[in-house]
């Protein structure tokens, strides 16, 4: 009996502090309610939001404007992604204008536009795909010294995923490129055995032979 009558007493003390108090509790489940109401009301404008924007994405991908550059069809994704700043669309928008302008061969743009997206995003996988872009933008117009530097952060700050093992690849084509054939060699033999690599893989380990050819031809003594 003491037990079931537990709450009863409990209530029963309560009481007084609660009629004491009710204004006050009041005032309090209003400001609970409103507060309830705002996060829903905000939720409900950002879900929106996100499908407009990529309704709108959609849109741009299959029906481009006509006659359309490749610098005007990157700004429109540029412009997109500004409408909607801070949805997924608007990311993915970011990262087409880059890679349709280094499609086009517009190298210093793209690297302006991966550049942003680069320091948008500290992390993930967005992020990734931003430090790559931006590291082959800069092997694309020459500076391979940043290209390098790039591909190195890239493979420091995404360990174990696909993109680093595709920066493996390209830092040892540009190691290759700079006449740095043994540390090309061990970046290709990394991603030969890299169980991410796929047919990137063979294509190193292809590269990997011609190196250990050509530093085999260089050690061996000339005949007199």
């Amino acid at each position: 009996m003491q037990t079931q009558d537990a709450p009863a007493e409990i209530i029963f003390k309560l009481w007084p502090w609660l009629e004491a108090n009710q204004k006050r509790l009041a005032g309090i489940a209003v400001v609970i309610a409103i507060a309830v109401g705002i996060y829903f009301f905000i939720a409900e404008r950002q879900t929106q939001r996100e499908v407009a924007a990529g309704q709108a994405l959609t849109q741009l991908l299959v029906a481009p404007p006509a006659n359309a550059g490749s610098v005007a069809l990157a700004n429109a994704f540029v412009q997109l992604a500004e409408k909607y700043s801070g949805t997924a669309a608007a990311e993915r928008a970011g990262l087409q204008a880059a890679t349709t302008l280094y499609a086009a061969g517009n190298y210093d743009q793209a690297q302006v536009q991966f550049e942003k997206l680069a320091s948008a995003h500290a992390a993930g996988a967005l992020a990734a795909t931003a430090n790559l872009g931006l590291a082959a933008s800069f092997e694309a117009e020459g500076k391979l010294d940043l290209a390098a530097q790039n591909y190195r952060k890239v493979i420091a700050g995404f360990a174990d995923s696909g993109e680093a093992v595709t920066a493996k690849f390209s830092l040892a084509r540009v190691l290759a490129a700079q006449g740095k054939l043994k540390d090309a060699l061990n970046y290709y033999s990394e991603v030969e055995h890299a169980p991410l690599a796929g047919s990137l893989g063979s294509e190193a380990g292809m590269h990997a032979r011609e190196i250990e050819s050509q530093l085999a031809a260089t050690t061996q003594p000339k005949l007199k």
